[in-house]
């Protein structure tokens, strides 16, 4: 069920709605209410204040406390949330909305006054309220969804929230597609999803199959589906407008379910395995955003979609792949399949010419360990192209770090019968998968890789939605996009 978001006009007492969110914060202990939160507690004489020190409330972050009206405003309860006075206010105004979309899905209209907190904030509470109203796909017979309909927010100007409901309306779209599992989402029907969302929202889109792939040469993609059923896509979209300043290129690695091929994965390692097209879900969700933006920039994604299973036909450790532009990598480990796909649509996107390459996928697990699930390790070739981007997300709210191209790392890579081996030393795991794509892109083309491996999955209930795919990079990708295209 999609949510209505509107703008609302008038004072706080007169929005009729199920709760209405006023904000609150602390200073040196004591609790401090934002002007529509004081403004309520003078209509309750007081009431409101005394009834937070009775039960203790703090006003930290995300801290929320009800409180009914009993019929002296039009609004049935007042939703006090605590906002931190630290950090980004984008951040913690998303934050807030979000903690609030959870904590009332009971609720069918919510008013909002988080957005005053702090200016420009109106689009990132619309993104925290959808997003965190978001339920994962679920076939349970008894599965609870949020019964939010409509959220108003006071005095918010309508171009605000349309931005803000674009960057939600494309995350979704990454979490849904992530969240499908392997034996629905298979390269084949990923591409229909593809199509299907791209003539929904005004983009070209081409998909080469197998016979077209193995014509021209798309070798990392068809060693690595060459042990599936199921035959191997490359998914292309283009956002081309009039007036484009200039070209970039996405890419994303699109494998719908990774058993690690021969060598397979631990059962428990598998169990999560379809989260592995991951990056490609965020560069279509993020894709799917610029029609309604209308960014002044062309924008080139390409998707190679396969699966990574075992069988008679699979590639082996040992074996040797011809790439798209003629490299050619020996496979020790053919669990480390994400690269070798990504290798041809680098080349690809680079033939393109584009002015700079951003690719996102789930590669390793070593990025797990390094910086665990809350934060996206990214490698980039070009300081400036990275200031850019990282200036993004923070804008986004989706806290990356940039990690080292260690080149003393690349010589772990060579092979004796290959450019490279799609494998190297075992520490720095996430750092030697960089060099390896490294090598793949355009000479002189700025590029920044973003592992997403640890960040594109939660485990529990994360900042802005419930366990299961959290669609990261698909907002900053579109924030990147949306201000180099302006």
């Amino acid at each position: 069920m999609s949510i209505e978001v509107m703008p609302a006009k008038g004072d706080v007492t007169s929005i009729a709605c199920d709760a209405l969110i006023v904000a609150a914060g602390s200073k040196d202990g004591s609790v401090v209410l934002s002007e529509a939160a004081e403004h309520l507690d003078r209509e309750f004489d007081g009431y409101l204040s005394s009834y937070l020190k009775e039960i203790s409330y703090k006003g930290e972050g995300r801290e929320i406390a009800i409180f009914p009206s009993f019929g002296k405003v039009a609004a049935s309860t007042i939703v006090v949330v605590g906002v931190d006075k630290k950090g980004d206010g984008i951040k913690r105004v998303r934050r807030a909305a979000a903690a609030c979309a959870r904590r009332l899905s009971e609720r069918s209209v919510i008013a909002s006054t988080l957005h005053s907190v702090e200016a420009g904030t109106v689009a990132a509470s619309i993104e925290g309220f959808v997003l965190g109203a978001y339920k994962s796909p679920t076939r349970k017979k008894d599965a609870k969804k949020s019964k939010i309909e409509r959220i108003e927010l006071l005095d918010a100007d309508k171009a605000d929230i349309a931005r803000g409901l674009v960057y939600a309306d494309a995350t979704i779209i990454a979490r849904d597609l992530v969240n499908q599992p392997g034996s629905e989402l298979t390269p084949t029907t990923f591409a229909e999803r593809a199509q299907l969302i791209a003539s929904e929202t005004g983009l070209d889109c081409d998909v080469l199959d197998e016979k077209e792939l193995r014509k021209r040469g798309f070798g990392g993609l068809l060693a690595v589906a060459q042990g599936s059923v199921n035959p191997p896509k490359l998914i292309q979209l283009r956002y081309s407008p009039r007036g484009a300043k200039e070209r970039v290129a996405l890419v994303g690695k699109g494998v719908t379910f990774d058993s690690g091929g021969l060598s397979l994965k631990t059962a428990g390692g598998m169990e999560d395995m379809k989260t592995d097209m991951g990056g490609g879900a965020a560069v279509i969700g993020a894709m799917s955003a610029l029609s309604r933006l209308k960014p002044k920039i062309e924008v080139i994604a390409l998707i190679p979609a396969t699966e990574n299973m075992p069988s008679g036909s699979a590639i082996k450790p040992g074996d040797v792949i011809q790439h798209y532009g003629g490299l050619t990598t020996e496979v020790l480990n053919t669990d480390a399949e994400g690269r070798l796909i990504l290798a041809d649509a680098l080349v690809l996107a680079s033939e393109q010419e584009p002015k700079a390459i951003i690719d996102a996928a789930t590669l390793t697990g070593s990025m797990s360990i390094a910086l665990g699930h809350k934060m996206t390790g990214a490698f980039s070739n070009d300081d400036e192209l990275w200031e850019e981007f990282a200036a993004a997300a923070r804008r986004a709210g989706e806290p990356m770090w940039r990690m080292p191209l260690v080149e003393d790392y690349r010589k772990s890579l060579d092979s004796d019968v290959a450019d490279m081996k799609n494998i190297g030393t075992r520490y720095g795991g996430a750092v030697v998968a960089a060099l390896f794509l490294r090598e793949f892109v355009g000479e002189k083309i700025p590029w920044i890789h973003l592992d997403i491996a640890g960040t594109g999955r939660a485990e529990g209930e994360s900042d802005d939605g419930p366990r299961g795919a959290t669609g990261v990079a698909t907002r900053t990708l579109i924030a990147w996009l949306e201000k180099r295209g302006r």
